[in-house]
């Protein structure tokens, strides 16, 4: 499995970005894909998880009611819609993958990694 994250960019306060996550190979309904953030001098830390077959998502309490995971298996993409966003919400995005329908929040469970995309949020 290989994830491309894209759709990082320079936001206001108060303003939303989409992020998208695009994965080749094989992608099963018993996976899991994720999105976490890391913020300079911090470590990487859990943002939402979706599982692949739809209908589980689940969020970090400092993201929930602002932002949204979704998944397209089309296009094999999901997607990371960011509204209302704060300056504390500047950081590397990266979406992750693995296999298992538990929530997992911990990033050494995952095994397939995108590489990063860059969110500023200016105040």
């Amino acid at each position: 499995v290989q994830l491309q994250a894209s759709g990082g960019g320079l936001v206001q306060a108060g303003g939303s970005l989409t992020l998208s996550c695009a994965a080749s190979g094989r992608i099963f309904s018993m996976y899991r894909l994720a999105w976490f953030r890391q913020a300079p001098g911090k470590e990487r830390e859990f943002v939402a998880t979706i599982l692949w077959s739809g209908g589980s998502t689940y969020y970090a309490d400092s993201v929930e009611g602002r932002f949204t995971i979704s998944r397209d298996t089309a296009k094999n993409t999901v997607y990371l819609q960011m509204n209302s966003l704060k300056p504390e919400d500047t950081a590397v995005y990266y979406c992750a993958a693995r296999q298992g329908v538990v929530v997992i929040t911990s990033r050494s469970r995952y095994a397939y990694w995108g590489q990063g995309t860059q969110v500023t949020v200016s105040s």
